[in-house]
């Protein structure tokens, strides 16, 4: 039979296999009182069970393998982490594992056990030659159960998403203003770009573009300069005024260059997506925004309004540019799309506002977040055709990303008995 530890945990948690006269492979009587706590991370698979071994009570932990013989390919005998194992549940016991003191470690076979309808419900589920493998069974399961793992592969989302802010905050000493610039520079990059974005908001301060924000040139010069994506000279007017600019700044501030024109991807990016057009976007937003933090979290701030702050047009020299000297036929606004305007308002807004509540212990903004998301259109990648073709339609940004997040952590893995779906065909739970 072909399945994973995963499916026996799985059977151990739900109590999925016959317990008369349960028995150790050396013949115990075998009482289960609390199957334990299960341990997503390092260390045996359930924590603080209780089992009663020929009338003797047990508390500690237990481990569950495929193969007894794996006790010894996993190297627990050495991990002082699984001393306090009280039994080992395996499909097969191949072979004897013994105590760190020499005595036989309690183990209990289920071969022959588990439940025949639990059998049949996991190989119709899954089908792992598929990246969605209970698709044929997806619209089997309630609605309700359905929107439960979504939510929950959304908060998952947002949680990870949260953790990088507040590694930011912890860089920044607690600074929210300075961590909220440097997160909108990241999620500017839009994947390819966002690791230069986020050095390059490390090396000029937002304090230092407050001070200058209402000349907008003077924004593109510190930031294209230390970019290193400013030429060296030229024989338009306006990047000559910039090439001075930020030689005036970087002797001003004393900056070194940190990065070099070679960290940043061009190739592959639509023009509107190249890093030049996008540190012109953001020099523009925070020319208009005198306080980026107050405006990301004003009481009243709705899709709209973000779409306001985030969609103002950089300066003149970029309608008929997508970098230094190339100049365009034709005149374009080169303002943010719309589609790339709602992931940001999807990757820099909502995880902003969940990491916020996280560290002041505020659940009130985690419910913001799904309120703005459900007004927010549904992202359209193959994540969420594959979701749609199988007739679960994502409505908006709150179904969309949270589909991202099951997929991802779920599906592609394989990870499907983790999932309140596939937990909920496995246990034939259906319309």
């Amino acid at each position: 039979m072909n399945f994973k530890e995963d499916f026996l945990q799985f059977v151990w948690k739900y109590q999925y296999f016959d317990k008369n006269d349960l028995r150790t492979t050396d013949g115990q009587f075998v009482q289960i009182i609390k199957v334990g706590f299960h341990n997503q991370s390092e260390g045996p698979d359930f924590r603080d069970a209780t089992v009663v071994l020929d009338g003797v009570t047990l508390h500690g932990h237990v481990e569950v393998h495929r193969m007894a013989s794996e006790w010894k390919q996993h190297a627990h005998g050495g991990d002082p982490a699984y001393n306090s194992v009280i039994l080992h549940v395996v499909w097969e016991n191949n072979r004897e594992v013994l105590r760190n003191d020499g005595t036989p470690m309690p183990t209990v076979e289920l071969k022959g056990k588990i439940f025949l309808e639990i059998w049949r419900n996991y190989e119709q589920m899954l089908d792992f030659k598929s990246d969605l493998p209970c698709a044929h069974a997806l619209l089997a399961v309630q609605e309700i159960i359905r929107f439960s793992a979504l939510e929950k592969a959304l908060v998952e989302r947002l949680l990870e998403k949260s953790q990088l802010i507040l590694a930011i905050l912890d860089q920044t000493k607690g600074d929210w203003e300075e961590t909220a610039y440097r997160w909108l520079f990241t999620c500017f990059g839009f994947k390819i770009n966002s690791q230069p974005m986020g050095e390059l908001a490390a090396s000029v301060p937002y304090k230092v573009l407050q001070k200058h924000r209402t000349q907008v040139s003077a924004l593109e010069a510190m930031l294209l300069g230390q970019a290193g994506l400013m030429p060296e000279k030229s024989d338009e007017p306006y990047v000559q005024h910039l090439i001075g600019e930020y030689d005036f700044y970087q002797k001003k501030f004393g900056w070194t260059t940190p990065l070099l024109r070679q960290h940043w991807t061009f190739l592959g990016a639509r023009p509107t997506n190249f890093p030049t057009i996008r540190i012109a976007q953001l020099a523009a937003i925070l020319s208009k925004a005198p306080n980026l933090l107050q405006a990301v979290l004003e009481d009243n701030r709705e899709f709209a309004a973000f779409k306001k702050l985030l969609q103002i047009p950089p300066s003149d020299y970029w309608k008929y540019h997508y970098s230094f000297g190339k100049p365009t036929e034709k005149v374009a606004s080169k303002g943010i799309s719309g589609g790339s305007l709602e992931l940001l308002i999807i990757n820099f807004v909502i995880p902003l506002w969940f990491a916020y509540g996280r560290y002041f212990e505020q659940p009130e903004w985690q419910e913001r977040c799904f309120d703005l998301m459900q007004t927010i259109p549904a992202e359209s990648n193959f994540i969420i055709r594959k979701y749609g073709d199988k007739g679960w339609k994502a409505e908006n940004a709150f179904d969309s990303q949270g589909m991202i997040g099951l997929f991802r952590t779920y599906c592609q893995p394989q990870k499907c008995l983790n999932c309140k779906i596939g937990q909920s065909l496995l246990k034939g739970q259906s319309k």
